[in-house]
């Protein structure tokens, strides 16, 4: 082989190594750009907004118990409520009196419902905390139900709309006393809210069920258990979509980290999740558990619950544990 032909397979060798890049880098992108229309952009016509993988059959879920009657006492009190986000969409959600005879003076609750969700999901714990003489809020996160809004924020655009909420409440009854309850993505709304150094005073603690540590890794692990990618490309692909994300929705998904946001609280917490809970891994609780900077932290494992499930799966011990936390911070 003469020292040409060497430079001819060296030349040949360098165009293909280019064009796998190129290649490579071709279908990252392509697919990074699908996954965030998947998961990001409700309008696309790709979003899961538009197909039933993670939400199951809310009407089934509601079918007994009571879970039934709080849907029912859901819909006849419910009160609509809207305000203003600050990039200028409008939010709406439902507001409920005290269900009881005595009602807590100047108690609020707020509850947040999860990903693809809506406020209707949190009835059973709306009612629950009505109960307990707590004046009840549910907003719609945005692009959610009747709020307003295309990108999802996975909490942490959404800490800014509770932080409105909030805002709205204290507005009204400047001696408010608020707890916040999350669910899902609800619960991450709740913790990247309760680290923001803007929170009033007046929240006085926070409970945070089911709730993943940052989008970054929810993205994972979901990339990884519906799509089947090796960690190590779904890693690619999400952080490529963070990168469009970013562009387009104005947050990165590392910026949208629970753990980082809980390093600043210092209100009483409770955190709950489903030891069988396959679409937020129960290694978050121990993470958001441990990444808690308040002194006043309790955490609660249900084993054998699936996602949202802990309430359903062992009653007894998760109202104990809910009503034994709201009446020792709220001293009702």
């Amino acid at each position: 082989m003469t020292q040409s032909d060497k430079h001819d397979i060296a030349r040949i060798s360098c165009i293909a190594a280019g064009t796998s890049v190129l290649a490579v880098t071709g279908l990252l992108a392509a697919a990074a750009d699908w996954m965030f229309r998947f998961a990001i952009d409700t309008q696309s016509k790709n979003s899961i907004f538009r197909k039933s993988i993670i939400a199951p059959d809310r009407a089934e879920k509601m079918s007994v118990g009571e879970a039934k009657e709080a849907g029912e006492w859901f819909e006849q009190a419910k009160q609509p409520v809207e305000l203003g986000s600050r990039d200028g969409l409008r939010l709406h959600g439902w507001l409920f009196d005290p269900d009881c005879a005595s009602p807590t003076p100047h108690a609020y609750a707020i509850c947040v419902h999860g990903y693809t969700g809506e406020p209707a999901e949190m009835a059973k714990w709306a009612h629950r905390y009505a109960r307990l003489g707590f004046t009840v809020l549910v907003p719609a996160q945005r692009a959610h139900e009747l709020s307003e809004g295309r990108y999802v924020g996975m909490g942490w655009l959404e800490r800014n709309d509770l932080l409105n909420w909030i805002h709205l409440i204290v507005q009204s009854d400047p001696e408010a006393r608020i707890l916040l309850y999350g669910g899902s993505m609800g619960a991450s709304t709740v913790m990247n809210t309760v680290g923001d150094p803007r929170l009033p005073r007046n929240v006085v603690a926070g409970i945070a069920e089911s709730g993943f540590a940052s989008a970054r890794e929810e993205f994972i692990d979901m990339a990884h258990t519906m799509f089947h990618l090796p960690r190590l490309v779904a890693a690619a692909c999400v952080d490529t979509a963070g990168l469009i994300c970013k562009r387009r929705a104005g947050y990165d998904f590392t910026e949208a980290s629970c753990r980082d946001s809980l390093r600043h609280t210092v209100i009483p917490m409770l955190f709950i999740h489903g030891g069988a809970d396959t679409l937020v891994s129960p290694r978050f609780l121990a993470a958001n558990y441990a990444a808690c900077s308040s002194i006043d932290r309790e955490k609660l494992l249900v084993p054998g619950a699936g996602h949202m499930e802990s309430s359903g799966k062992d009653p007894d011990l998760y109202w104990r544990t809910v009503e034994g936390f709201i009446r020792r911070t709220f001293t009702i």
